[in-house]
């Protein structure tokens, strides 16, 4: 992502610095995916200002291996970070900058039985210090929006809605070439409600096969793994851990129907990216799946198998309705771009620029 060189004079450039740390890694977490478009567009599309990419002490030297725009410089983060304006990727911040600006994800860990009793104590601390330190708070859809307000008294006048963005794949492969395979993408947790899409999944008739893909290391993966051993569809199921972007790519383009019944989300990536995909939804009518998803998806009450399964056999046995699914789903996708999130990003940054001027 290399930018034209930018002059030496600094008089009337804006001095933003962005909280980098999530950005690292080969297997990033959606805010890794976050941080990493927010850092690289915002570079990109303002290459007269200067940028600072702060990391913490734990990742400042893996930071190297990453290469920078040519209008950002590395920075150790400790303390206030010294520029314009800062904001934190991840509804973390220690200490106020001169103006500061957080993105909240989701609070699941506060408004739900996600966590251990340790971390949501740790986590709900340090969501409601971010908020107090922040002059403005993006929130990454309406539902997280809300959350903030109702769990960490924000007024609703600091809270601007920016929704995630995702890549269109090119040539994308038709329905004819899929197998009679259903996805499933994302950490195995309870929250992910794993365990009744098996339920459902057995359901369907003999020669589908179900694949999850994502690593199992999440709060309550015992139970959730457990439901899959002990499925009488065993011998149908694919439980692949972590994949590479390649790795998704290609199954991706292999799988015919895409089920994600998460039970609370903050914005939900994975639907967009089977949307993008080709591939026709079913996901949860619950969070801040209905505002991603739209008329584009079938949306089910994730608490209840029996839904959960009738909507899996629609999808498998209804030619017209997948493809109807697949052209919603499609359409749907390309209405969310990361070059639409940055931009609405920088006219946050405009107005607390403009109302501590």
């Amino acid at each position: 992502m290399h930018l034209r060189r930018v002059p030496c004079d600094d008089n009337n450039r804006v001095r933003i610095a962005l909280d980098a740390t999530y950005s690292l890694g080969r297997n990033l977490s959606g805010v890794g995916v976050y941080s990493r478009e927010m850092m690289f567009g915002l570079a990109r599309a303002h290459p007269e200002q200067r940028f600072r990419f702060y990391y913490r002490p734990h990742r400042l030297i893996k930071s190297f291996s990453d290469q920078l725009p040519l209008n950002a410089s590395r920075r150790l983060l400790v303390g206030a970070p010294r520029a314009d304006l800062f904001h934190a990727l991840n509804q973390r911040v220690d200490a106020p900058a001169r103006r500061t600006v957080s993105t909240f994800h989701d609070l699941f860990v506060m408004s739900g039985d996600y966590s251990s009793p340790d971390f949501r104590a740790r986590f709900s601390e340090q969501a409601r210090e971010a908020a107090a330190n922040s002059d403005a708070i993006i929130a990454v859809s309406r539902f997280t929006a809300q959350q903030v307000e109702q769990h960490l008294g924000v007024e609703s006048s600091r809270i601007h809605v920016v929704p995630h963005g995702v890549h269109m794949p090119a040539g994308a492969l038709g329905a004819a070439s899929r197998d009679n395979l259903v996805l499933f993408v994302g950490v195995i947790q309870r929250r992910k409600n794993v365990a009744r899409l098996v339920k459902a999944f057995e359901r369907l008739p003999a020669g589908w096969r179900l694949a999850l893909a994502g690593a199992s290391q999440g709060y309550g993966a015992a139970k959730e793994l457990h439901a899959v051993e002990e499925s009488r569809r065993r011998q149908d199921i694919e439980v692949l851990g972590h994949l590479s972007t390649e790795q998704l790519s290609a199954l991706y383009a292999r799988a015919r129907i895409f089920a994600f019944p998460s039970l609370d989300e903050g914005f939900g990536m994975p639907v967009l990216e089977a949307m993008a995909h080709g591939l026709p939804v079913i996901t949860s009518r619950t969070s801040a799946m209905p505002e991603v998803a739209g008329d584009a998806a079938l949306q089910v009450d994730p608490l209840n198998v029996e839904e959960l399964a009738y909507a899996l056999t629609r999808l498998a046995t209804d030619h017209s309705l997948r493809e109807d699914l697949i052209t919603r789903g499609r359409a749907r996708a390309m209405r969310f771009t990361w070059e639409s999130a940055v931009a609405q990003t920088w006219a946050v940054y405009d107005k607390i620029m403009a109302a501590s001027s």
